[in-house]
């Protein structure tokens, strides 16, 4: 579509840059790019400005951290650790705190910069997965997307152990557990992490280096690649009037764009510093110094980890003993929570748009994205997965909630087994119940139209409420609704009519994905569903014309 004439601001800047090394066509052909205006388009950039501030203040502790678990007498300005040993990270995170102006502002903002980074991408990845914006021609970028949330999970883990205080070492501890309970290989992880028996001497100074070279660069350079790509690919959009999936509806990248994005960062950057300064997080100093032999009640990990602990404490105790103890032990009841829950999810974001592909059929470009109403099995499926996540992480605290409402800690676990079954597939029947009345609700809008609040009465004295068209905008969004595909033959034994199914329905997994596409795909509720029979009688009673009676209720 034509955007008209170069605007100044672009004209100006490009001409000046192209007089002097020849890039002005380059930057007029970007910088007038269109970008899709849609608030759930914003979820990834908090991420994206989140990693920003993560770079920024994480490059500010640096300065004053010590990687060393040396030993060494606090003599600081905190005066209930004065005389303690502790280790020199520790000491540091504490020097950090209450000795280096602005300090502690700045560790409290890279810590919820962090989990604003993790959460931000969990959203922007729920926002894709519903809408169905994973599709060809973004495969890719989609596979880049969830490796850089499990690169997330990773740089939390390693950020979260330095301080070096009882609470991180705790989860250090669990790390250990699981990582040496991995067959074969697990010995030398251990050892290659900790630099032998644990605790050792090295692990502080192992994740300090993954913490801010390693997995940061790996990040950056996903980041940079998952920008590129969708730049190229241009950005989805929402459906609606005059989109389709030749065009883009919105606003230019300059100025428009970037005056929103610009303002975007500084809102985003506001709220992390204002959590900096009031909400308090991870106070160090009131856990002490990590000791192996300390141990404390009521410890939590951040929210990104918390599905870990739920299944740890959810698993039975189970352990496999090879050849009667000769053979080494097989502990389960650390292996399956640790591998397992994230093997499903994970996994399962990696796999699904190459599965959905192949029940499908579908190999189409989109760029127009769905509402999720409009795909219920996907919908669903994401849903179930929400809540699996989501019972993992709740019973993470089951000790906390145990206590906080007066109820048997081990009811909470038994609970908790059976819940994380029944749940997800609680979950996958009503999110597809809803879906389909969202539906039905979308078909009746456009076959009666919508409530006026107008009552009118007909001659033969009943009551009635005008009802009137939908906004237009509003109508092209339920009117653009597509069935699911469904690939050639799934809805029948004879696709070519000579009583002879296809070479590939023939076998039986081509019965398999057969019986899968017409399941998941095909029309659910049609809009013709609403009965429609026309909006001009009711809006024209509505507003005063003749008062002939309407056949519609």
């Amino acid at each position: 579509m034509s955007t008209g004439p170069v605007p100044k601001p672009i004209a100006g800047p490009s001409n000046f840059i192209d007089e002097r090394i020849g890039a002005g066509t380059f930057l007029k052909r970007n910088l007038r790019k269109v970008f899709p205006d849609h608030w759930s388009f914003l979820l990834g950039e908090i991420a994206l400005y989140s990693f920003i501030i993560l770079l920024l203040t994480g490059t500010f502790l640096t300065f004053f951290f010590k990687p060393s678990m040396g030993h060494t007498v606090y003599e600081g300005s905190y005066d209930a650790l004065k005389g303690v040993t502790m280790s020199e990270a520790y000491a540091s995170s504490l020097h950090i705190s209450f000795d280096i102006r602005g300090g502690l502002l700045m560790r409290q903002m890279h810590h919820w910069a962090a989990l604003l980074f993790t959460a931000g991408m969990m959203v922007h990845a729920l926002r894709v997965f519903f809408t169905g914006a994973y599709r060809k021609p973004r495969e890719l970028n989609w596979l880049i997307g969830v490796l850089l949330l499990t690169l997330a999970l990773l740089e939390g883990l390693t950020g979260y152990s330095l301080p070096d205080d009882l609470l991180s070492g705790a989860g250090l501890r669990i790390t250990e557990g699981v990582a040496i309970s991995l067959p074969l290989v697990g010995t030398w992880i251990t050892f290659f992490l900790f630099g032998g028996e644990y605790p050792g001497e090295d692990v502080i100074s192992r994740f300090y280096s993954l913490h801010i070279l390693l997995i940061p660069g790996i990040l950056l350079a996903l980041i940079t690649a998952h920008m590129i790509l969708m730049w190229v690919q241009k950005h989805t959009q929402m459906p609606g009037k005059g989109r389709t999936n030749e065009n883009v509806v919105g606003a230019p990248f300059y100025p428009a764009f970037m005056a929103k994005a610009g303002a975007y960062f500084m809102f985003t950057f506001g709220v992390i510093a204002l959590l900096g300064t009031f909400a308090q997080i991870n106070p160090i100093w009131l856990f002490g110094p990590y000791n192996p032999a300390n141990i404390s009640a009521g410890s939590q990990p951040d929210f990104y980890m918390g599905f870990l602990e739920g299944a740890l404490r959810l698993m039975p105790a189970w352990e496999i003993n090879l050849f009667g103890g000769s053979g080494g032990t097989l502990p389960m009841n650390v292996l399956i929570p640790a591998l397992v829950p994230m093997g499903i999810i994970m996994t399962g974001l990696a796999l699904y748009p190459f599965l959905e592909q192949w029940v499908t059929g579908d190999r189409r470009e989109h760029h127009v994205v769905d509402r999720p109403r409009n795909n219920p099995h996907r919908t669903s499926i994401g849903m179930s997965a929400i809540t699996f996540y989501g019972l993992l992480w709740l019973l993470g605290a089951n000790d906390e909630i145990a206590a906080f409402f007066s109820v048997s800690l081990n009811w909470t676990t038994y609970v908790g087994r059976v819940l994380i079954f029944v749940g997800p597939f609680l979950a996958y029947v009503i999110t597809y119940r809803t879906c389909l009345g969202l539906q039905r609700k979308d078909a009746d809008i456009i076959g009666h139209g919508v409530e006026s609040g107008v009552i009118k009465r007909l001659p033969s004295g009943e009551y009635i409420e005008v009802h009137v068209p939908p906004h237009p905008a509003i109508e092209a969004l339920m009117r653009d609704k597509k069935p699911v595909p469904i690939i050639a033959g799934a809805d029948s034994d004879d696709p070519d009519g000579d009583g002879i199914p296809s070479k590939g329905m023939r076998s039986p997994l081509g019965k398999l994905r057969a019986k899968m596409s017409k399941a998941y795909g095909g029309e659910k509720i049609a809009l013709t569903d609403g009965h429609a029979h026309g909006h001009e009688e009711h809006a024209a009673v509505g507003s005063g014309e003749d008062d002939k009676p309407s056949l519609t209720h």
